[in-house]
């Protein structure tokens, strides 16, 4: 089967398309060859001078759980620095990357296609760092598992901008990482992918799924994400602590009804069934709770924003005296990109009316679609 070309691989074939003499690489376990060889093994052995590397959300080698990184460590097979950028910009991020001397960045992480997924914004964040520091920075661009013909969702509204979204953008964004970052700085450079088009999703691109953290095991995963992601600002469990995180939804209150009535909405492209399970950490760990699970048959129809939208209304119709906001105030706020959806659905309103119709990307973009 052919495969897409990735930038890593276009890169390791050419080592004159990264000028640079010391290059910082940003990478996780995502960057590898379509053989499965690593990113950084693969330049290391076309002489691509990498001098330091730095690692996302989740570390480098993505041992650590969502919120942490891994710390700054020595990389024991290649005795290159890794330094932890998880959560850091502004001056303390300056301060690292000067540190490490290197003279060009080059990110080589695969997105799944949320604005809420973080390491687009360690991207942003590197990116940014790079301009005031006056070092080149590189894309090696890889494919949206999502595809990218849709987007979904509002724009982030700036006063909202945080970690899980600096720039607006909808939630369901519709961008490779090399248009995002085209987005953010047009001047950047992306060595692109060959064969990607818009109407592609991970199966058609012949590569392989490397887990790009720890609770993103599946393309079936990266599908249903920019909807029930959602959930991680309510008290609801989104399946973390389960083998298949937020394809499960669920609560101790919830019972057969959110199926049920879940269903007759006939949402677009997905179908759920009745579950129970115990999360094995994190939300109600322990505790045997009840819910769904989304089964998603028709992938193009499917609409995860909508979908994730009419579950929380359904969740706060059916259990208005258990449902309640989690974590941090204002998380959820930041998770959606604004307040409205908080207030709507404090308000008994359906938030549906919130998500625009789909719609397509715009601007800056690298590649068509076979139907174009």
């Amino acid at each position: 089967m052919q495969h897409v070309r990735t930038g890593a691989e276009r890169l390791a074939a050419d080592p004159s398309l990264v000028p640079g003499s010391r290059i910082g690489l940003i990478t996780n376990p995502t960057g590898v060859l379509p053989d499965l060889t690593p990113t950084l093994d693969a330049l290391l052995a076309a002489k691509v001078p990498v001098t330091a590397l730095f690692g996302p959300e989740h570390g480098l080698r993505g041992t650590a759980q969502a919120g942490h990184g891994e710390r700054t460590a020595t990389d024991p097979r290649t005795g290159l620095p890794v330094y932890d950028t998880h959560q850091v910009d502004g001056a303390e991020l300056d301060a690292i990357v000067a540190a490490s001397g290197v003279d060009t960045l080059v990110f080589d992480i695969a997105d799944v296609g949320a604005r809420f997924y973080t390491y687009v914004w360690t991207m942003y964040d590197l990116l940014r760092s790079a301009a005031r520091l006056g070092l080149d920075f590189v894309v090696l661009d890889r494919p949206n598992p999502l595809g990218g013909e849709i987007t979904e969702g509002p724009d982030l509204d700036p006063a909202f901008a945080s970690f899980v979204g600096r720039h607006p953008i909808p939630l369901r964004h519709g961008r490779t990482a090399g248009e995002l970052a085209l987005l953010f700085d047009p001047g950047v450079r992306v060595v692109a992918m060959e064969g990607w088009r818009r109407d592609m999703d991970h199966a058609a691109t012949g590569l392989p799924w490397v887990m790009p953290s720890v609770n993103m095991p599946t393309p079936d995963t990266a599908l249903v994400y920019p909807g029930t992601g959602l959930f991680e600002g309510t008290n609801l469990s989104e399946g973390r602590g389960t083998t298949r995180p937020f394809e499960l939804v669920g609560a101790p209150y919830a019972d057969e009804r959110f199926a049920r009535e879940l269903n007759a909405l006939d949402l677009p492209g997905v179908r759920f069934r009745e579950v129970w399970f115990t999360p094995t950490f994190h939300k109600h760990a322990g505790t045997t709770v009840g819910g769904v699970q989304l089964h998603v048959h028709d992938r193009r129809a499917f609409r995860p924003v909508l979908t994730g939208l009419s579950m929380l209304h359904l969740a706060r119709v059916l259990y208005p005296a258990d449902f309640t906001w989690w974590g941090p105030e204002s998380f959820m706020d930041h998770l959606w990109g604004s307040d409205t959806l908080t207030r709507r659905l404090d308000a008994g309103g359906d938030p549906r009316g919130l998500c625009p119709e789909p719609g397509v990307p715009s601007g800056h973009l690298l590649y068509t679609s076979s139907r174009r």
